[in-house]
């Protein structure tokens, strides 16, 4: 396995990440890694909470023969830019811009490039997929006679990105989401805390969602909510966003995987997504699993993640992504 740092322009701002490659020699078939939601590095790393989602996945692709890019987000790390000033919009605006970059590389295989995403990451992931610019088939000349049609013509354009993986999507509007998570995360509180939710009298989805409308009457990138500084911008476009209409547009096959113990999106998503998707899908809802890709036995918690992040990612999670990669990526392969 080597690593080689490879950067990217994205939007006027300097992207740096890191090319993983696997033994051997090239052109190799590669996955774009695109981290969950927050200030997180190219190894899915927040400051508070490292959870190494890509840099795990990039090593048991690598093992498996895949090449992964992975990069720090806008504002965080090496890449130039302000992270809470960050639209969510612009980050599907920078994963087509590190796609390209992965593409063009001279160690990769253009044709066998794949996406896989993880909670925030996937949606972005099922975006990049839906919206590439198809690439025509490769025109074959009839024997003997010279010139034949032009490139493509005639034949069926074929998805740029060659297979969508989707780890913890949601597939519901934004604003629908976020009130999942809501009404899911009050019971697994500590008592401390629903006992002085119910001494003040706070119903904490009815005060996440007074919340979301002062934050859709801002204007600006960043507003004070709360007397606490947040990303207003991501959150208004992140409300408004359907991730059905991407969903409709990918001809890719697409593996999509939600744990039964996730409190932050709905593991009955995966039926949208099946549903939604016109190519081929496969879905996983893997028991007591949870939103960080961690085991999680006994009731859903959040309070559990710090303790879970030491931990590896789950093995079968890995295994299912780099078995299910390496047929649609190896040479030749259909959907």
């Amino acid at each position: 396995m080597r690593d080689i740092d490879l950067t990217f322009d994205s939007a006027g701002h300097r992207f740096a990440g890191t090319l993983t490659l696997p033994d051997g020699d090239g052109p190799f078939p590669a996955a774009l890694l695109l981290p969950g939601s927050g200030p997180v590095d190219r190894d899915s790393d927040h400051r508070r909470l490292p959870l190494k989602v890509t840099r795990e996945l990039a090593e048991a692709l690598a093992a498996a023969g895949i090449a992964t890019y992975r990069y720090d987000k806008r504002g965080v790390g090496a890449s130039t830019g302000e992270f809470l000033a960050t639209g969510f919009l612009e980050g599907m605006t920078d994963a087509a811009a590190a796609f390209a970059a992965l593409r063009s590389h001279p160690e990769i295989d253009p044709s066998r490039v794949a996406v896989a995403g993880h909670s925030e990451g996937a949606l972005i992931a099922a975006n990049l997929a839906a919206t590439a610019e198809p690439a025509p088939e490769p025109a074959h000349e009839p024997a003997g006679e010279p010139g034949g049609p032009e490139e493509g013509a005639g034949a069926a354009a074929r998805p740029v990105v060659a297979a969508v993986v989707l780890l913890s999507p949601s597939a519901k509007p934004g604003a629908e989401t976020l009130r999942w998570q809501a009404e899911r995360l009050a019971p697994s509180m500590p008592a401390a805390v629903r006992w002085l939710l119910r001494l003040t009298r706070t119903d904490l989805v009815t005060k996440v969602l007074k919340n979301h409308e002062r934050i859709r009457r801002t204007t600006t990138d960043v507003a004070r909510i709360g007397g606490v500084r947040v990303n207003a911008r991501w959150t208004r476009e992140f409300l408004d966003h359907d991730p059905a209409a991407d969903l409709k547009g990918i001809h890719a096959p697409v593996l999509a995987v939600t744990g039964e113990k996730d409190l932050q999106v709905d593991p009955a998503d995966l039926a949208r997504v099946a549903e939604a998707v016109p190519g081929p899908v496969e879905t996983h809802v893997i028991p007591d699993l949870d939103h960080i890709l961690r085991r999680q036995p006994g009731p859903p918690s959040l309070r559990a993640y710090r303790r879970e992040a030491r931990e590896p990612v789950d093995a079968q999670v890995k295994d299912l992504v780099t078995n299910w990669l390496a047929e649609r990526l190896a040479p030749g392969a259909r959907p």
